[in-house]
């Protein structure tokens, strides 16, 4: 079964001849689009020939994706749009991509222009490659949303597409940072090791002791995990972040005063919690106001899909 086509569209507010800039400025797409690292325009032959350029997508570690294209602008006179037809491919077999096709549509609206673009392509390696398509085109279209989101905030806010990466980045970093902390502390010292000190501060704290004793522990662990798969669902990471800005030195006092040696013991609690609680407040204002694929919208009217 063929895989449905990509489609995204998002409205911006600036004037067709401003997105069209943005947009076709090889120099200034490859500085939005998450998809390539570069883009380098080749001369034409004629002022009508299609315009082909080289493009290059790194992925980590000195490992780089490099392939060709072609593209053509037309304009509409009747309505004042404006579409760009591209025609791509690699040659490279470490891409689940081998050739494809598409077009970027510019349309005039009141509040300035509504920006889309549909897509598809052919997959290598025949029946893996379909299968892997399963996972990697879904990738694609984050992607593709994410970056034209990158684009709108550029053009309406003036915020640099490196300023948003490196928030968006930082902010994935802490996700998991934070998804692995709930998680570790959750597991391992409260539900596998029963850590005789995790019982005995919940001891002093409350009028819970022996069997009891653990058995809470254990259940503190089963809430710390749960918060550890929240961090991975909830998409208003600012709402966690400003709740363990408060959990936090609530978490430290509470140690403090059920053992207070636990305070004079190397990476202890209080050092470890005020990282945390720091960590909290930089995330927090990092933020504020992401790019985010969910303001695109990825399909067309009338698609059943």
């Amino acid at each position: 079964m063929k895989n449905k086509e990509i489609y995204v569209e998002i409205p911006i507010q600036a004037s067709i001849d401003e997105v069209w800039r943005m947009t076709q400025n090889p120099e200034l797409h490859e500085l939005w689009d998450l998809r390539f690292s570069s883009i380098t325009y080749l001369p034409k032959e004629s002022e009508d020939a299609p315009q082909s350029f080289l493009y290059e997508t790194k992925l980590g570690c000195g490992v780089k994706v490099a392939g060709w294209g072609k593209s053509i602008g037309t304009h509409n006179k009747n309505d004042g749009s404006k579409t760009s037809s591209l025609h791509f491919g690699t040659e490279q077999k470490i891409s689940p991509i081998s050739e494809g096709k598409g077009y970027w549509q510019y349309i005039p609206r009141d509040y300035g222009t509504t920006f889309l673009t549909l897509y598809d392509y052919d997959v290598r390696f025949g029946l893996f490659g379909r299968f892997l398509d399963i996972f990697f085109r879904p990738l694609m279209g984050w992607a593709t949303a994410l970056s034209f989101d990158v684009l709108k905030r550029w053009i309406e806010k003036g915020e640099s597409p490196r300023i948003q990466y490196v928030r968006f980045i930082s902010n994935a970093i802490i996700t998991m940072l934070f998804f692995f902390i709930w998680f570790y502390h959750g597991l391992f010292p409260k539900i596998i090791a029963k850590h005789p000190e995790e019982v005995s501060m919940l001891s002093s704290l409350t009028s819970i002791k022996g069997t009891a004793a653990v058995k809470g522990v254990e259940i503190i662990g089963v809430l710390e995990i749960l918060f550890a798969v929240i961090w991975l669902l909830y998409r208003k990471k600012r709402h966690l972040l400003a709740l363990q800005m408060i959990v936090f030195p609530v978490i430290t006092i509470s140690a403090v005063i059920a053992s207070p040696s636990i305070a004079s013991h190397p990476f202890n609690p209080v050092t470890f919690n005020a990282s945390l609680w720091v960590l909290s407040i930089i995330g927090f204002l990092l933020a504020n106001d992401l790019p985010t694929a969910t303001n695109c919208k990825r399909t067309r009217k009338g698609d059943s899909y």
